[in-house]
């Protein structure tokens, strides 16, 4: 879907911007010239940016979870 018609700018290219490394509004606008004309995008291209960044957080969190335990553990003694 087309989210900067002024530029031609899709939302998977957006994306894929942010999996490369463009984590706010002012890198988008940089590298995709997003944002640049009338404005209209801007609501759009920070909804697209929280939910991927959001993802990309919880995909982090979930690989810190994924943990091998080496000792057992401690298990509750009975009163």
């Amino acid at each position: 879907m087309y989210v900067c018609v002024c530029a031609g700018i899709t939302d998977q290219q957006i994306r894929d911007a942010i999996a490369s490394g463009d984590h706010n509004l002012r890198a988008l606008r940089d590298s995709l010239g997003i944002a640049h004309s009338c404005g209209m995008c801007v609501k759009d291209t920070r909804q697209i940016l929280d939910e991927e960044l959001r993802l990309k957080a919880a995909a982090s969190l979930a690989t810190e979870l994924v943990v091998t335990r080496t000792e057992p553990m401690p298990q509750k003694q009975a009163a």
